[in-house]
């Protein structure tokens, strides 16, 4: 026999996942026999329409196409039986579900049936791990009103204040800290989609867009064993499904407020009391504007903060930072025809910031944002008996704009004795003002055939996806047109070499691979012979490194602090730099079920192309391949059990930050300067020709191999255990290859790369080339147990314990760092690999709730980890490295000061957990639901160390181990909502 029946479309990138799920339905009689051409229909009044189909001679039929829900009415009618009528059953997108039911001869008696009944959590044809985020579950459990908060319920996702947390393999340290995260926190490997829209900020990986979360339906985080239908990577996949208009006039307004006076005091003498308030108040409304063909949905919400940030050094208020969100949304939905669907959505986010609200951010560093933008989607399909054709087109825009608070020249103060304070080191203002916009469009195509034969089912998937990336920016300088890197007067004399040593308070800009650039500069310059006299001490006509070492600091001449010259950094001209990168996807996959079996193979292929500010390609990564394949196994052919294994490749394309590093070729000149016998000396100019593609240069991939099994536990309950490795190579960093190239200063020694690793057949006239880190890593190993329970029965849980090891020699993501640039931080370097700075190893989750038939629920969630990985290290360029040893020593033929042993991931803050509450009151009246709800955040008020300062010789404010940031105090939430 062969026959189809209708499939959903599946798309990626743009389309990543399709919006639909499916149920796969078996009608027996009360003898177990299949009971065929029985007629099955479903039905939600959150969805734009039904679906029916017919049993086949097994009593099988399969609804597919299904908007995700869990308000379904599943209808059941055949000849000689009893209707059967089944409420809240549930559909989530992108799984299949098995339900088994029994129908009653029309002789017996009636028997009523709930959603609840034979109904399993389990889809058994797909190895894809993760949880859906649902309605059911979000509104019942204290959460923060986002969707990337949301993410915190998700088994193993580390904590991130700001938003863009880690999951497994991905990166979560910056040697660059964040303002509110310090090193550890946020990872740049996550993707996100609101409606298909990929909303990823596509130069810093993060997040790029805010939604109001009332209008979320459903929210899709993928975790591991990916399919190839989707982008993947070594971070989590976070797709949301927002609601749609319906036959049923539906909409809700809320309220929600909090302020000081409802959080607890401050236990910590670093932290002052903080006097704020914000609140959050939204409208929605969908319904029909001509019943049975067109549909809208929209909302509008409004956002504000006002808080005093704490001065942390004198006490009281440091400064008064409000921030204020407009947040708007628009969906129009039309059935021209039966087989003809258009959708058009519309979301914006703009926002304003009046500064940072980061303790120990100082009120002269202190910048104001404005971000927010734009975003549309076209989305059509065609239905035919056993194929859906999708295509659509989307655009993102979003700015992302700071702008200093303090206008002074910036610069950086270094102590080398005393004990200076924060404030003391960092002088002037933030040093400079940034209009950044980063922007997405693209188009897609896609089908999807379902084929049901004697030998099984298919499923075939087929998509392609163009995407355009654009990351542009203009930046100025404040104050004199430059920002300085000085050494307090009171050290005035030091010399170079004593600049590149250790033991100092502060940031410095030279390190000690700036030698033969310094060197270089100095010998051509119009005062070379003038520089060579007073450095030459040898009197040889030349300047070795030792006597360049011997150069001394001690003027403080137009410095615009005071302070000892040392390294300025100038912008000689400034230009609006636009850079775009151009991606082709495709992908194709098969899912076949025989029996108990279910086969995923597929491959994914990508390419793309950066292009430099003045329009010119300047590198290809050629076509991709990433193979996905995945065994599952359905162990009693039930739908209530699986076991199976995956194994497949991400890849992780480069970012517009690096097609921004290799591609200005506009007229923005920064120079970076030393001071020389009274003169400022250019040793290196960024801007033009600063860094290129080198030609054999890779994509960063991941591999991952991963184990699985999972079991129903009775109705609504499942238990899974997953375990898994993944291995991440080919990582990118940039190469100065005056060092690491044949007659460079690493030539001859073991960390000497030949031209032909990097594709040239000369050294190239660039400071820098960006290409494949070699003996960059990083592993991680974990496994991961989960329970859970949907809502019945009054209360419904999600739990779950992860464990993993992650280890490495490499923090890079897309990011020009020092491991090229530096011998003693290169991979292959001595005490270079360990545990991964960032990582969570342990961490426990539980979250649910128990609703009363008085109307009253109650939800709590629990999260505790094992604390953060962090090494030892010190302060350049702003960034903090490894900690170094201070005499140094030979390694594969080269001397240097190499990492101090145990400095890398070799301490932990300390581990914690963090209860919260919610109690929720709902009445209901006529066609209308009030509901009022009380949030308590951090219920037993356990202000825990949540970061330590890793500066090993401290900041002027906190010494190395001292904890500089805490959970916030106990803290209520209070709201309202109003819906029909």
């Amino acid at each position: 026999m062969l026959g189809a029946v209708i499939a959903s479309t599946l798309g990626f990138s743009a389309a990543v996942m399709a919006d639909t799920g499916g149920l796969k339905v078996r009608i027996t009689d009360a003898n177990g026999n299949p009971v065929t051409n029985a007629k099955v229909m479903v039905s939600t009044p959150e969805s734009l329409g039904s679906k029916e189909a017919t049993t086949d001679a097994e009593g099988f039929v399969r609804l597919v196409g299904l908007y995700p829900s869990a308000k379904y009415t599943l209808v059941v009618e055949g000849n000689g039986y009893q209707t059967l009528n089944v409420d809240q059953v549930k559909v989530v997108s992108d799984k299949t579900f098995s339900l088994n039911y029994v129908l009653n001869s029309d002789q017996v008696e009636k028997i009523a049936v709930t959603g609840s009944r034979n109904y399993a959590q389990i889809d058994t044809t797909s190895s894809a791990v993760g949880v859906d985020i649902t309605l059911d579950l979000t509104e019942s459990l204290p959460t923060q009103r986002s969707y990337q908060s949301y993410l915190q319920i998700v088994p193993g996702v580390k904590p991130s204040p700001g938003n863009n947390p880690s999951s497994k393999s991905g990166v979560n340290y910056s040697d660059i800290p964040d303002a509110r995260t310090g090193s550890a926190g946020s990872s740049s490997d996550n993707v996100y989609y609101i409606d298909g829209v990929n909303v990823t900020d596509n130069s810093s990986g993060t997040f790029g867009a805010n939604f109001n979360s009332e209008i979320i339906q459903e929210q899709q985080v993928l975790t591991g064993g990916i399919p190839a239908k989707y982008a993947g990577g070594a971070g989590l996949v976070s797709r949301v499904i927002t609601k749609s208009g319906s036959n049923d006039w539906h909409g809700s307004v809320n309220y929600y407020f909090q302020n000081d006076s409802l959080v607890s005091d401050y236990k910590h003498e670093e932290q002052e009391e903080k006097t704020f308030s914000n609140y959050d108040t939204a409208i929605t409304l969908g319904g029909p504007i001509i019943e049975d063909e067109l549909w809208f949905f929209a909302s509008y919400q409004v956002k504000n903060e006002q808080q005093d940030v704490p001065d942390i050094i004198n006490g009281g208020v440091a400064r008064s930072v409000e921030r204020d969100e407009k947040l708007g949304f628009a969906k129009i939905t039309w059935q021209a025809t039966d087989a003809d669907l258009l959708t058009l959505t519309f979301f914006n986010d703009p926002t304003d910031i009046s500064g940072t609200t980061d303790p120990n951010t100082l009120n002269n560093r202190d910048t104001a944002r404005k971000q927010g933008g734009n975003n549309f989607k076209l989305d059509y399909s065609h239905t035919w008996d056993n194929l859906i054709l999708n295509a659509g087109y989307n655009s993102h825009k979003s700015e992302l704009s700071d702008v200093a608070a303090n206008r002074d020249t910036r610069n950086n103060v270094a102590f080398l004795t005393g004990s200076p304070s924060k404030q003391d080191t960092q002088l002037g203002g933030d040093g400079q003002d940034v209009e950044r916009h980063r922007d997405k469009d693209g188009f897609y195509i896609n089908a999807e055939y379902f084929m049901y034969t004697n030998y099984g089912d298919h499923t075939f998937e087929v998509g392609y996806e163009y995407e355009e990336n654009l990351s542009s920016s203009f930046q100025t300088y404040t104050g004199d047109g430059a920002q300085y890197a000085s050494v307090n007067d009171g050290d005035a004399g030091i010399t170079l070499g004593d600049y590149f040593g250790t033991g100092w308070t502060g940031s410095r800009s030279i390190s000690s691979t700036d030698l033969a650039r310094i060197k270089t500069a100095i010998q051509n310059s119009d005062d070379a012979a003038r520089y060579t006299t007073l450095l030459d001490t040898n009197t040889d006509g030349s300047i070795s490194d030792d006597e360049l070492r011997a150069l001394q600091f001690s003027s403080t001449a137009g410095n615009p602090t005071g302070d000892v010259n040392v390294y300025r950094i100038v912008l000689e001209n400034a230009s609006d730099l636009r850079f775009k990168s151009k991606g082709h996807a495709f992908y194709l996959q098969d899912n076949w079920t025989f029996e108990n079996l279910t086969l995923t193979a597929g491959v994914r292929a990508e390419k793309w192309s950066h292009y430099a500010s003045n329009g010119e390609k300047i590198f290809t990564f050629d076509w991709e391949y990433a193979p996905r394949l995945s065994v599952i196994y359905d162990l009693f052919g039930d739908g209530e059990s699986k076991v199976w294994a995956f194994n497949g490749r991400y890849y992780d394309p480069i970012r517009t930050n690096m097609t921004s590093f290799a591609g200005n070729f506009s007229d923005t000149v920064r120079n970076e300067q030393v001071f020389v016998d009274g003169d400022w000396v250019t040793f290196r100019s960024r801007g033009a020709g600063d860094a290129l593609f080198a030609p054999t240069t890779k994509t960063p991939y991941t591999d991952e191999i991963m184990l699985g099994y999972a079991q129903t536990l009775g109705d609504n309950m499942t238990l899974s255990v997953t375990y898994t490795e993944r291995e991440t190579r080919d990582i990118l960093e940039d190469y100065d290859l005056g060092l690491y190239a044949e007659g460079g200063d690493y030539a001859g020694t073991g960390f000497q790369l030949p031209l032909h690793y990097f594709g040239f057949d000369e050294v190239p006239r660039t400071n820098y080339v960006i290409g494949t880190l070699e003996g960059g890593v990083r592993k991680y190993k974990g496994y991961e147990v989960t329970f859970r329970k949907l809502r019945s029965d009054n209360w419904q849980m999600l739990a779950s314990f992860t464990h993993n090891d992650a280890e490495g020699n490499t923090n890079s993501d897309s990011n020009a760092d020092f491991q090229g640039d530096w011998a003693a931080l290169d991979p292959r370097a001595p005490n270079q690999y360990g545990k991964q700075p960032g990582n969570i190893e342990d961490q426990f989750k539980i979250a649910g709730s128990y609703f009363f038939d008085n109307g009253i629920e109650v939800g709590a969630v629990y999260n505790w980890n094992s604390g953060v990985r962090y090494s030892e290290t010190w302060e350049i360029y702003g960034r903090h490295l490894p900690y170094m040893v201070e005499t140094p020593y030979e390694y594969w033929g080269l001397e240097d000061t190499y990492i101090r042993e145990g400095a890398v991931g070799s301490h932990t803050t300390p581990s914690y957990g963090t209860l919260d509450l919610r109690v929720k009151y709902t009445m209901d009246f006529d066609q209308y639901k009030a509901e009022f709800f009380l949030d308590v955040f951090n219920a037993l008020d356990d202000q825990a160390v949540v970061r330590e300062q890793d500066l090993y010789d401290g900041d002027g404010t906190f010494d190395f181990g001292d904890a500089m940031g805490w959970v916030e105090p106990r803290r209520f939430y209070l709201g309202a909502r109003l819906s029909f």
